[in-house]
């Protein structure tokens, strides 16, 4: 993956979110970890599980047990913080990347917060690596309790969802940069201060012209407010 386009969307409140639109099928994560060598192998068999955990906690669990539904909740965020971290991931072996920014953002502008949002990532990355690999070290002990240990699949995922993204960091700054205006992204920003209901059909127009389908629901999760 030589050439990637990541798009700086303005989020309102929360300043400015680093997106693209990688592939999110389990087969997609294995290729790209294969090429990470020694990591294949774990990558692709505990995406495996992993996909197969949040398929079965996006089910009804109406009348499963409280320890299940919390379970099934916080595989079902974690999700989709992964899901937002794809970014970070596809610049791992990026080598020229093309920014696209609101157009009302000049050039240094929209450089110097994707600098910013890039060094803040690096270093929220490399912090939250070193507390998951002691908790799923610490994991390690469930593996007695008969049945899959979802606990260290889970921190396991997370070690290795924060290790791509770390770096995907690191490349970024090896990487040469693009820069390329985009007035649909300004118009977007403006919609970030309105309800979702009242802005819901204007974010879509704007996903549909820049051709990026899951841009809608990454608006909803990041921009304020959310609600009505």
């Amino acid at each position: 993956m030589d050439d990637v386009v990541i798009y700086l969307v303005p989020v309102g409140a929360r300043g400015f979110e680093l997106y693209s639109e990688p592939p999110d099928e389990p087969d997609a994560l294995a290729a790209s970890a294969r090429t990470d060598g020694a990591w294949h192998k774990l990558t692709h068999g505990l995406h495996l599980k992993w996909h197969d955990a949040v398929r079965a906690a996006r089910r009804d669990s109406t009348g499963a047990g409280m320890f299940a539904r919390m379970r099934d909740a916080t595989i079902r965020r974690t999700a989709e913080a992964i899901a937002e971290q794809r970014t970070l991931w596809m610049l791992r072996h990026a080598r020229r990347v093309t920014l696209v920014h609101p157009s009302d953002q000049s050039a240094a502008q929209a450089t110097a917060i994707r600098d910013r949002i890039l060094a803040h990532a690096s270093t929220h990355h490399l912090r939250w690596l070193a507390f998951d690999g002691v908790a799923l070290v610490v994991s390690g002990v469930l593996v007695v309790i008969p049945g899959p240990n979802l606990i260290a699949y889970y921190f396991a995922f997370r070690v290795i969802g924060h290790y791509f993204s770390w770096r995907g960091t690191r490349r970024a700054a090896l990487a040469a940069w693009d820069l390329r205006s985009e007035p649909a992204l300004a118009e977007l920003g403006g919609l970030a201060d309105l309800p979702r209901e009242a802005r819901a059909s204007r974010v879509d127009a704007i996903a549909a012209r820049l051709h990026l389908p899951s841009l809608a629901a990454f608006f909803d999760r990041t921009a304020v407010p959310a609600r009505s």
